[in-house]
């Protein structure tokens, strides 16, 4: 018997659309909306953005794409991986750096015995320099 498609698994019906922006998501990796609807419209031209939108929003719904606020852009998608992580974005060279998750423990535990708050990190991305761009005059 064949294995059950993965959209499938999470409950919701495959349709071209939603196949294509997941494709997309998971080739071009913390892309916005706006070049997976480019990417997508390379095989299915009469996608449109709102509709990668409503399919970028069920499918972060059921746990299969994240998204993240990087830079001063608007938001980036990127497929869920089993390990969270944060994101390190370097203002100079555009650099995205995954760190792992555990990597922020000092900071989330000093915002929470401090100032009693739990952070979410996996949405966020630390702005600054990258250690190429820090060492350039």
């Amino acid at each position: 018997m064949a294995e059950k498609h993965e959209l499938h698994q999470k409950g919701l019906r495959l349709t071209p659309q939603r196949e294509l922006v997941l494709q997309a998501v998971r080739e071009l990796d913390h892309a916005t909306p706006e070049e997976l609807a480019e990417k997508v419209r390379q095989t299915h031209p009469g996608i449109n953005l709102s509709t990668v939108y409503r399919n970028l929003e069920t499918l972060e719904n059921v746990g299969l794409v994240q998204h993240s606020h990087v830079g001063h852009g608007g938001l980036r998608y990127h497929a869920a991986k089993e390990k969270l992580h944060a994101h390190l974005n370097c203002e100079s060279c555009g650099l995205l750096i995954e760190v792992p998750i555990e990597e922020t423990s000092l900071l989330t535990e000093s915002l929470l015995n401090n100032y009693g708050f739990h952070t979410d990190l996996a949405h966020l991305a630390i702005a600054g320099r990258c250690e190429s761009c820090f060492a350039k005059p």
